[in-house]
């Protein structure tokens, strides 16, 4: 790949509709961040499917952005905006000199991608990155994927991938934060634990709720925040009510990126009760924050420091108490996984 000369294109279903707008994949902001830093003369154009919902043209951080405002319509209306989609890729194809495409999820986009890929005789390479590994990706079966064209964000996923599938990926190549944002953290630790995320039942945030009131028995005081939007928004305030922890959960509205790391720095524990996760960005920026982290899932072979993985809800409340009742508990940053890292291993799949 001449760098010097090349364009790489993007397909996922949503982006950030501008540069404020700091909730919206975080991992996948990362990533093109990361790309522009190690790869300064690459150009990126991004293809974003269905968020935005109005269809424009833009630039975000000096990348370009054409959304095409799907509002993940489906049927006919879905068809038709593959085909704006392609015609778009035959247009770039015409007048830029392409490295090759790079796909977000096994879904929608990597069927656009691929097809067009073989058609052109372009690199694809699609990023597997959670729940597009499950049994249930009926997009697998229409895509028909060679291994070597795609990439998982963490052991588990390939292991999961080839459970559902019967595919092996050839490539592992990890989520990551940005190392070099410099945190500042004046070393007070008042929130003891710390819910994110989206406020959905695969997040399991009731039992989050749950291990606080066992939590609250057994230490008296105890300070803990969910910040987050979703459906399961009105439910889980009801239990808080019911089970007389007002005062002791704080359920917080979705924040900006950064407001979330500056509660993380602020927090002992960042406890993450999902029944699944690819690889979790936001446990990711809890560690380099200093929390440690306590989840079921675990995302690599090999352990990683801080992060403290459990079998089942009794096992997870011992942790934490433990954690909880040690004075002199570690809050090094740790960044097991940096993003700059994953985008140079990405751009020499296509350099090859």
């Amino acid at each position: 790949m001449d760098s010097n000369a090349s364009t790489l294109i993007i397909l996922t279903p949503g982006f950030p509709e501008n540069e404020s707008d700091s909730t919206c994949l975080p991992a996948q902001q990362a990533f093109v961040r990361s790309i522009n830093a190690t790869h300064p003369a690459t150009k990126i154009i991004i293809l974003s499917f269905q968020y935005p919902f109005l269809k424009s043209e833009y630039l975000w951080h000096g990348n370009q952005v054409i959304a095409f405002g799907g509002k993940n319509r489906g049927n006919i209306s879905r068809l038709l905006l593959w085909g704006k989609v392609w015609q778009t890729l035959n247009k770039i194809y015409k007048s830029h000199q392409i490295a090759g495409i790079l796909s977000f999820w096994c879904g929608e986009c990597a069927l656009v991608a691929s097809r067009f890929a073989r058609k052109k005789n372009l690199a694809h390479y699609c990023w597997i990155l959670g729940q597009d590994a499950r049994k249930n990706n009926h997009y697998v079966n229409r895509i028909k994927p060679h291994a070597t064209e795609l990439i998982v964000m963490s052991d588990f996923l390939q292991k999961e991938f080839f459970k559902n599938h019967s595919i092996y990926p050839a490539h592992t190549i990890t989520n990551g934060i940005n190392a070099r944002v410099s945190l500042k953290n004046n070393g007070i630790r008042d929130i003891d634990v710390l819910g994110a995320g989206s406020l959905i039942q695969l997040k399991q945030f009731d039992i989050f709720i749950g291990l606080i009131q066992k939590l609250k028995y057994e230490l008296g005081e105890i300070r803990s925040v969910i910040c987050g939007n979703g459906p399961e928004q009105g439910l889980l305030q009801t239990l808080i009510e019911e089970q007389r922890l007002t005062g002791t959960v704080t359920l917080l509205p979705e924040q900006r990126h950064m407001d979330v790391i500056k509660l993380m720095e602020r927090s002992r524990i960042l406890l993450h009760p999902s029944s699944y996760e690819g690889f979790s960005t936001v446990c990711l920026e809890a560690l380099y924050a200093g929390a440690h982290v306590i989840s079921f899932c675990k995302p690599m072979n090999n352990g990683i420091n801080h992060w403290h993985v459990v079998k089942n809800k009794d096992e997870m409340f011992r942790k934490l108490l433990m954690l909880l009742k040690d004075p002199a508990l570690d809050h090094r940053p740790q960044c097991p996984y940096n993003m700059h890292d994953s985008a140079k291993q990405i751009m020499h799949l296509f350099s090859q």
